[in-house]
């Protein structure tokens, strides 16, 4: 993903406003992140959780509250990301291409959108498992996220993607485009979860069955053996059943806190034009993720 244009944060500010719009997000760890990542780099950081539904509201109508009120930027999770998507601009071809945003600056020219779900996800990969190749990749979700690391794995150069999703029809967009995209990769649409899943080397989990509020594993445990590694999206809780699972069976584990984290390192730069310390940044949410 090349690096987009950021715009710098008005000039002299200590004080930066930003969000999270999304719903389920109560146990959100962006706040965390980004507050402490502020008092790291001496800004004063306020980040709210903004849910629509329980604001009374629709997110349209938050999204153009955030705009007109003061907030430097937000960040969009489930099930907003491809909204968020069509009410910005990007000067990123590959943001362009995902069809979904997950970071938002509102600047002087309107607002912008950037996707740090994809170049996140390459990060985190890339610090687990080195120049290793995906191989054959199960991705269980076509969604904002699902669109998202799909694009990640053809810049890791996965031989073949096979995509599934309760919604057939946006299994099939998204083979599609990334089809068009990267013509070499061999890209199928699975039936289900344990279609996708038998014989891949990676699985990976796009969805957000596994969350608080969404218990469960999107594929059966059976499905996971001979696997090589497995990705969990979700990070709340850190491990899920799926990753319980895909240990039990023998996978190297990579947790969606990997991606929260490398997701929220680059959306704070986007949003300040800052660089955070990372080392002291991950050990005190890893802190918190320990403290009684």
């Amino acid at each position: 993903m090349s690096a987009a244009p950021i715009s710098p944060a008005p000039a002299g500010a200590r004080t930066i406003r930003l969000g999270l719009i999304g719903d389920n997000i109560a146990r959100s760890r962006a706040p965390d992140l980004h507050r402490i990542a502020g008092m790291l780099v001496g800004l004063d950081t306020t980040y709210d959780r903004l849910i629509p539904h329980e604001l009374g509201s629709n997110f349209d109508t938050v999204f153009a509250r955030c705009a007109a009120s003061g907030y430097r930027g937000i960040n969009v999770t489930y099930p907003y990301k491809e909204v968020a998507a069509r009410k910005v601009s990007s000067s990123d071809a590959l943001v362009r291409d995902v069809g979904a945003v997950n970071t938002v600056i509102f600047g002087p020219g309107g607002p912008e959108g950037y996707n740090t779900d994809l170049s996140g996800f390459m990060a985190a990969y890339r610090g687990a498992f080195g120049a290793r190749e995906p191989g054959i990749v199960a991705l269980i979700g076509a969604g904002g996220v699902g669109k998202a690391i799909a694009f990640g794995l053809i810049g890791l150069d996965a031989r073949a993607i096979r995509v599934t999703d309760t919604d057939r029809a946006r299994a099939i967009s998204l083979a599609q485009a990334l089809t068009a995209a990267a013509p070499r990769i061999d890209v199928t649409v699975a039936v289900d979860a344990t279609e996708a899943a038998l014989g891949a080397d990676g699985i990976i989990n796009c969805t957000p069955v596994g969350m608080v509020g969404h218990e469960g594993t999107p594929v059966p445990a059976e499905a996971l053996e001979g696997g090589r590694w497995a990705f969990d999206a979700v990070y709340t809780p850190v491990e899920t059943t799926f990753l319980q699972h895909a240990a039990a069976a023998g996978l190297h584990c990579l947790s969606g806190f990997e991606l929260f984290f490398h997701q929220g390192v680059q959306a704070f730069k986007i949003f300040t034009g800052l660089d955070v310390p990372e080392p002291e940044l991950r050990r005190r949410l890893l802190a918190q993720v320990h403290t009684p």
